[in-house]
């Protein structure tokens, strides 16, 4: 007798998906996300879900952080380095969190069979090239124009963010 284990991991790109969804003009509730994902597919079992998100300063976002950990989620933060394009002329943030999404992805890489990253950056691609050859298999949620075709080519299944809208969108009421 086989058994077919289905455990998932969730890996949330935090500033790629805050900028999806600024894009297409909705947010996303992170506990919708969870339970969305935990029933997809029947005898799921959510092993874990990270969040990456970067900080201003270390009281940045702290109500939004603390609302991620009580839903279950491991929340890893960097603080904002600020970047001068020379030749746009313009400053830009960014907190290059991809190495510690990769990091955790392979740290734990025996604990799931499945997992869903919440992102569009083509840095992934050779990480989950690498995960599926360990007979994982991977879903990337992102949105048009901002999904990397590198990263499109190279996971097993693509959901457009706008596919997920109904299922997982944040109410108005809700706190995060």
């Amino acid at each position: 007798m086989t058994i077919t284990s289905n455990r998932l991991s969730i890996f949330v790109d935090g500033n790629n998906m805050f900028y999806a969804q600024q894009k297409n003009g909705w947010f996303f509730d992170p506990r919708r996300v969870l339970e969305y994902f935990a029933h997809e597919q029947p005898e799921t079992t959510l092993i874990n879900a990270f969040w990456y998100t970067g900080l201003k300063d270390q009281q940045d976002q702290r109500g939004f952080r603390d609302a991620l950990i009580s839903l279950g989620y491991t929340v890893r933060t960097k603080i904002l380095k600020e970047y001068y394009d020379d030749s746009s002329g313009r400053y830009s943030q960014k907190a290059n969190l991809d190495i510690e999404i990769v990091v955790d992805m392979f740290n734990t890489v025996d604990q799931y069979d499945r997992v869903v990253l919440f992102s569009g950056d083509g840095d992934f691609e050779r990480a989950i090239e690498l995960l599926r050859s360990k007979n994982t298999h991977i879903t990337v949620v992102s949105t048009e124009g901002m999904i990397a075709r590198e990263l499109r080519n190279a996971t097993d299944r693509y959901i457009d963010l706008n596919d997920l809208r109904g299922k997982i969108e944040k109410a108005e009421a809700s706190q995060c």
